[in-house]
C-alpha cells in the first residue's frame, strides 16, 4: 500500500475541489495513483464544472465593443491571474461583449442564452461557458455588463484587462479618450459634485465631523473645517473638478481641458475586476487541523 501524504491530497483537492477526506479516501482507494483517484471522485462527486460553480471568481477581465454607435462593457471573472492570460477565456470574454452590443439582453441569464460556439462547445454562450469550466478547470462568471445605446459617441479605454471605462461624449474623440484614461487612472465617483451619492457624502461628513470635534476648536471653526472636508472630497471624486492627469500645467481641470476642447461629457462608466468581491484566503494547514480534530471527535 503506498504512502499517501498531504501533499498528495492537496494536489488531488486542487484538482478536483473535493473535500480533503474524500482526497484521501480516494487516493488510499486508489493506492497513491493520483490519476485513478482523480476518476474515482469524478465519478463519485460530478463534474468539475459542477463542483467549480461554487468557487469565488475574484479574478477575471474587462472586456468592450463598440459597433455602428452601439457599445457594451463586461467583467468576465475566474479564479486566478492565470486564466486571464488563457485565449480561451480572452476570446468569451470579447465575444460576450460583442453580443451584447448586437442584441441588447436584458441580464446575464439572457445573455448566456445567446447564440454562440467556441472551442467545439455550444450552441449558446452559456453552454460555451461550462464548457471551458470543465477544460481550463477554473469557475468563471459573466458578473456585470453595461449596454450604450444612448445615440452619444463612445471613447473606450482598457488599462491591460483589469480596468475598463467608457465615455459618452459629444465633441472630439481625442479628448473623450484623454478622459477615458484619466477615469482609469484617477477614478472618480461621479460625473459633477451634484452627482456624488447621498450617503458618501454623508459618510465623508461624519469623518469630518470626528476629526473637526479632536480638534477642540469653536463650534463655528469647527463648523467651517467639516464644510472645507466636504467641498474638498466632492471636488476630489468629481470627474469634471479633478486636475487633468495630463495638465501641462499640474491644474488644469477636466471641466476645463474639455471646455477648451468644445467637448461635453454626458457619462462615464467604469468597470474595476474584481472590486466589491471578497477574495477566499485557503489557509490549507488550518483546514487539515480543523479536519483531523473533527475526525478525533467522532471517533
Amino acid at each position: 500500500m503506498a504512502a499517501i501524504t498531504a501533499s498528495m491530497v492537496a494536489e488531488l483537492r486542487g484538482k478536483t475541489d473535493a473535500p480533503m477526506m474524500e482526497c484521501k479516501k480516494a487516493l488510499t482507494e486508489a493506492d497513491g495513483d493520483m490519476a485513478k483517484a482523480e476518476e474515482i471522485l469524478r465519478v463519485k462527486l460530478g463534474s468539475k464544472a459542477g463542483k467549480a460553480a461554487a468557487r469565488i471568481t475574484a479574478e477575471g477581465v474587462v472586456a468592450a465593443a463598440v459597433d455602428a454607435g452601439v457599445g457594451a462593457l463586461i467583467e468576465v471573472n475566474c479564479e486566478t491571474d492565470f486564466v486571464t492570460k488563457n485565449d480561451s477565456f480572452l476570446a468569451l470574454a470579447n465575444a460576450a461583449a460583442g453580443l451584447i452590443a448586437k442584441n441588447n439582453p436584458a441580464d446575464i441569464e439572457a445573455l448566456g442564452a445567446l447564440a454562440y460556439s467556441q472551442d467545439g462547445f455550444g450552441p449558446t454562450l452559456e453552454d460555451v461557458r461550462k464548457g471551458l469550466i470543465g477544460k481550463i478547470g477554473e469557475n468563471m462568471t459573466f458578473r456585470r455588463f453595461k449596454r450604450f445605446a444612448s445615440g452619444a459617441k463612445l471613447a473606450t479605454y482598457l488599462h491591460g484587462t483589469r480596468i475598463g471605462v467608457v465615455v459618452e461624449f459629444d465633441g472630439d474623440e481625442v479628448a473623450a479618450k484623454d478622459v477615458a484614461m484619466h477615469v482609469a487612472a484617477m477614478k472618480p465617483v461621479s460625473l459633477t459634485s451634484a452627482d456624488v451619492p447621498a450617503e458618501l457624502i454623508e459618510k465623508e461628513r461624519s469623518v469630518a465631523t470626528a476629526k473637526a470635534a479632536e480638534s477642540g476648536k469653536p463650534a463655528d471653526i469647527a463648523a467651517k473645517m467639516i464644510e472645507g472636508s466636504v467641498q474638498k472630497y466632492l471636488k476630489e471624486v468629481s470627474l469634471v473638478d479633478q486636475v487633468f492627469v495630463k495638465a501641462a500645467d499640474g491644474k488644469q481641470t477636466v471641466g476645463a481641458m474639455l471646455k477648451e476642447k468644445s467637448t461635453a461629457v454626458k457619462g462615464f462608466t467604469l468597470y474595476v475586476v474584481g472590486e466589491g468581491i471578497e477574495k477566499k484566503v485557503d489557509d490549507f494547514a488550518a483546514e487539515v487541523a480543523a479536519q483531523v480534530a473533527a475526525a478525533k471527535q467522532s471517533a
